[in-house]
């Protein structure tokens, strides 16, 4: 790699990129020493002492496993004030009619929960309650109760996500699952099937010199900011980036890394070949890509030979596919698709790299499939340079799911059955359930329809994260008790409820005695310490809330749910998932262990009962556009996760309202930039119309597409459109405009 300047990599010749339209980096490192008054000595303890809170890149301080450099991003900066605010005046909660319509980023602001409290059913607000008084409540309701359990992937350690899952199963259950289920459950169901493992095949240095790096329906520069440095490195390489996705996003155009000196001064080039493709066109897309590969005879014709089987299925299946279905369906052409497989044909080594913009879909697992495929028929799997990476936006994702905190699956990752039920049950002591439990949708349409007590949510909100936001506050106000667990206030703790509402103070990983662990994309467990700093009241850490609770509802197994302490989480942990073997080792900063180490099937052998990958044919959905109308995507801007952090995004002007739109559809409509509009979905739920309203704002966009941002258009969303394996919601929708 060289360490020589290269213009032929430059953004601009202009210092700094003056005058263009970009995030100022340095202005956020100025906001985040502003937002954490009186508590920076603590805040730079967190920064250089913890393991990352925000994506899942997973830095250690401000170092990492891919670089020898300082390694800093704005979304860690932002999430700081959350780790340093002092306590609310909890005193302001009992009457909370004055907090409602309040903006998250508001209700966040008043400060950390100090205290367990209690709104009862008619009751104005919540008063204080002791710990033993909050348990005992959340018991009683609890024991012969329907209940179902939702831990969100903000900041949340594997020891949390482990406890809670043991305890929730201890009282009866495997209604439990996490914020995975709306992030990455079709890459679970479709990696599973072909590749036997749910994981990124290949870690971050592989990126580094890799020939092509493929990014389908992904955007790190707004969510992995970190990994942006890595991506200037490998331009350095002289690795060639692609981007398939429905808009060209001006931070993967160009990007100014700012602890990089060359790039901070004339930003980099990021990506060199673009693909535009619909909004749920990617398989129409990819199939023709595989279609070229075949035909051309690009094929690895002895990695799919020895190490894969299905091909021959899936090269009838891509023959029978027509290029104008293929073509109509993806928006793009049959050139496009050839110009795609040129660039895999002519490489050695290539990584390919998804996000929500493949998984958000009605056919989020297909979508999946279709990645492998390409994977596969180029031997892009088991070696330096090559992989397959789902890659992760929050800390938390990963190891929520192989911790076993999900309802149809097990610790690491195995599936609910009799056989692996009974696993658990005699490691545990006590009956583990054998079928499914319910996912984090089916509870709020089981609480909808009334066949739903209790809801225990730990972090998160379903009426900012779940599509249909009015559908999940009816939801939400129909059970007999909620409990929700979380480190601040949000809009959903103050839904009026049928019956009880309990809030329950957590602290945050670097608060935790023993330390905490997280997983990182690259299948790195982490170990972050606990940093010396304030404590919040009577806060506590979430594994000791579930338990202890837990405990309650069935005291006579109590002894074989409780914990002394994180320690003896992770030695649980590694009793309990076998390929997590040395987390019970970790015990001081910078201990770290990578699964699997750096590739995944390096020795030739998939983790599948013969060894062998699994093709997987796709059928490409039917288009679904009737004329007029366009198919809308939702969007991240200026967020993590849905906690927006500025109403306009610095990469391309929008604010929260605007409407994306290509020129093209804009001039055909006559809608000049700022015009009002008024989205409608097509289809609706009884009566229910919905609506969205916006302004216009011309993007590079492929027409007969818009987007806008995420959570504010999920009342566009319909809450009934799921995938058939992962039952992720589609966060797209087909609209009409209105000009206002």
């Amino acid at each position: 790699m060289s360490k020589l300047l290269d213009p032929r990599n430059w953004a601009s010749w202009r210092p700094f990129g003056i005058g263009l339209r970009k995030p100022n980096n340095y202005l956020e490192l100025w906001k985040a020493f502003k937002s954490v008054k009186g508590n920076r000595r603590y805040a730079w303890r967190i920064l250089n002492q913890g393991t990352c809170d925000g994506c899942a890149l997973g830095t250690q301080g401000m170092r990492d496993w891919t670089m020898d450099e300082i390694h800093l991003c704005n979304i860690r900066l932002r999430l700081l004030p959350l780790n340093t605010m002092p306590a609310l005046k909890y005193k302001a909660l009992k009457d909370v009619s004055g907090l409602h319509g309040k903006k998250s980023a508001e209700l966040r602001e008043l400060g950390r929960l100090p205290y367990p409290m209690i709104r009862r059913a008619g009751e104005a607000g919540f008063t204080r309650v002791s710990w033993d008084e909050a348990l005992d409540v959340a018991a009683r309701h609890l024991r012969e109760a329907r209940f179902g359990v939702y831990l969100t992937s903000r900041g949340v350690p594997n020891e949390n996500y482990f406890a809670a899952q043991k305890a929730v199963r201890a009282m009866g259950s495997n209604n439990v699952d996490n914020a995975a289920r709306i992030c990455h459950s079709p890459s679970t169901v479709a990696l599973k099937e072909t590749i036997g493992a749910a994981a990124t095949t290949c870690s971050y240095t592989d990126w580094i010199g890799s020939d092509l790096i493929v990014f389908i329906g992904s955007n790190p520069s707004n969510n992995q900011p970190v990994a942006m440095k890595y991506l200037y490195h490998a331009k350095k390489a002289g690795t060639r980036i692609a981007m398939v996705n429905a808009y060209r996003e001006p931070g993967m155009d160009r990007y100014w890394v700012p602890s990089n000196a060359e790039s901070a001064v004339f930003g980099t080039k990021i990506t060199d070949e673009f693909f535009g493709v619909n909004v749920g066109g990617d398989i129409g897309f990819l199939n023709g890509v595989l279609k070229h590969l075949i035909e051309k005879g690009w094929v690895d014709e002895e990695f799919v030979r020895s190490r894969t089987k299905g091909f021959d299925e899936v090269r009838q299946a891509v023959a029978a596919q027509s290029w104008e279905s293929l073509e109509a369906l993806s928006g793009s052409t049959r050139a496009e698709m050839l110009r795609m497989a040129e660039l895999l044909g002519r490489a050695r080594s290539a990584v390919l790299v998804w996000s929500m913009g493949i998984t958000q879909h009605a056919f989020g697992e297909d979508n999946v499939r279709s990645i492998v495929n390409l994977a596969l028929a180029r031997g892009f799997v088991g070696r330096d340079n090559c992989g397959l990476m789902p890659i992760r936006g929050h800390s938390g994702v990963q190891g929520g799911a192989e911790m076993g905190a999900y309802a149809t699956g097990l610790p690491g990752g195995l599936p609910i059955n009799p056989p692996n039920a009974t696993k658990f049950t005699d490691m545990w002591g006590f009956e583990v359930p054998s079928s499914p439990g319910l996912t984090a949708t089916e509870m709020i349409d089981a609480a909808h329809a009334g066949e739903l007590d209790v809801l225990i949510s730990s972090g998160g909100n379903f009426l900012e994260v779940l599509p249909d936001p009015a559908y999940c506050r009816e939801a939400l106000s129909r059970l007999k008790l909620r409990v929700h667990v979380d480190i601040v206030l949000s809009s959903q703790m103050l839904v009026p409820s049928a019956g009880d509402v309990l809030l329950l103070p957590a602290q945050t990983r670097y608060e935790m005695v023993g330390g905490v662990t997280e997983t990182s994309t690259e299948r790195r467990i982490i170990f972050s310490p606990e940093v010396e700093g304030p404590r919040i009241g009577e806060a506590w850490p979430e594994w000791k809330i579930f338990t202890e609770l837990a405990a309650r509802v069935r005291p006579e197994i109590s002894g074989k749910i409780t914990y002394t302490g994180t320690p003896d989480i992770r030695e649980d942990i590694e009793r309990a998932v076998p390929f997590y073997a040395g987390i019970a080792g970790l015990r001081v900063f910078g201990d770290n262990v990578q699964y699997g180490g750096r590739h995944l099937f390096a020795d030739g052998r998939f983790q599948t009962a013969d060894g062998l990958a699994a093709f997987s044919p796709v059928t490409p959905p039917s288009p679904e556009r009737p004329d007029g109308s366009f198919m809308v995507a939702t969007r991240r801007g200026k967020q993590f996760n849905s906690m927006v952090h500025e109403r306009r995004d610095g990469f391309n002007g929008a604010m929260r309202e605007a409407v994306l739109m290509s020129a093209y559809d804009a001039d055909r409509l006559g809608l000049p930039d700022g015009a009002p509009v008024e989205l409608t979905a097509l289809s609706s739920l009884g009566d229910r119309q919905r609506t969205y309203r916006g302004k216009v704002l011309r993007a590079p966009l492929m027409p007969g597409n818009l987007q806008i941002h995420w959570p504010e258009g999920n009342v566009l969303l319909d809450e009934s459109r799921r995938s058939p394996d992962a039952k992720i919601p589609d966060y797209n929708a087909l609209v009409t405009v209105k000009q206002l």
